[in-house]
């Protein structure tokens, strides 16, 4: 029996992700690439990111790209298009993340937070949207949080970026419809990678989750593939990869 989405194919289609280099965006980049599409992994880890294009091969090509600035956009896209011919899927997955206090927060640091987090998934649309028309239309998806959807206590500067990100998401499916682009979110919760990889206690954290574990980037990446098949009637939604977590409390609580 076929497992979930197995049937999806993206066959003709061209993917960038940013933040692919590992975690989420390795796992995404792995399954698009898997169902038929081509796929530009970008990223500011050079080894990591041209190690994972490597073994993708020839449907695959590594960009080094800062999401903050607009004129490495610029050239990401341009150098996507000239060696794939089209864009049809932006994901916005480059993120970084930090637990602190609001009163403790510095705020050089909340700025860089902001700009990786919500200025570079605001210019990847900016530049990437021209491609995407270009090619008749196709989707975005920016990976928010579950902190974006309720209130964690230490996320100050995270959830900001991540709520914000959420409204941006909602004006660009506005925006965007009428060229065929479909923009949606993904809120994952606790997934294992890198970035918190030794930072959470899984078994602990997890112990109050519907589904008891830390999610898997793979999980993600499956949610994501249903939602930029062309057969997806969805723009300007929010898609949990939570484990529950969301869904209520627990008794006892």
């Amino acid at each position: 029996m076929d497992a979930p989405g197995d049937r999806i194919r993206l066959d003709g289609k061209v993917a960038l992700i940013t933040g692919a280099a590992r975690g989420q965006g390795a796992a995404e980049a792995r399954l698009f690439t898997a169902r038929g599409a081509k796929v530009a992994i970008t990223d500011v880890l050079e080894a990591q990111g041209q190690e994972l294009a490597a073994a993708l091969g020839k449907n695959a090509l590594f960009i080094r790209h800062d999401v903050t600035d607009h004129g490495s956009w610029t050239a990401a896209v341009a150098a996507t298009v000239a060696s794939f011919g089209r864009l049809d899927i932006l994901v916005n997955n480059a993120a970084i993340h930090w637990t602190r206090s609001i009163v403790e927060e510095d705020p050089a640091d909340v700025e860089r937070l902001l700009k990786v987090n919500l200025l570079g998934p605001f210019l990847g649309m900016q530049t990437s949207v021209p491609a995407i028309r270009a090619a008749g239309g196709g989707s975005i998806v920016n990976i928010s949080s579950t902190a974006g959807l309720t209130g964690i206590a230490l996320h100050g500067a995270y959830a900001s970026s991540k709520w914000g990100l959420r409204g941006l998401t909602k004006a660009a499916a506005l925006e965007f419809g009428p060229d065929g682009i479909r923009v949606n979110s993904i809120h994952p919760g606790m997934i294992m990678t890198p970035m918190i990889e030794g930072a959470a206690d899984e078994a602990t954290q997890s112990a109050r989750y519907p589904i008891p574990r830390f999610g898997r980037s793979e999980e993600v990446a499956t949610t994501m593939l249903h939602i930029v098949c062309d057969a997806t009637y969805s723009t300007g939604s929010e898609f949990c990869v939570d484990g529950g977590i969301l869904a209520g409390i627990h008794v006892g609580d």
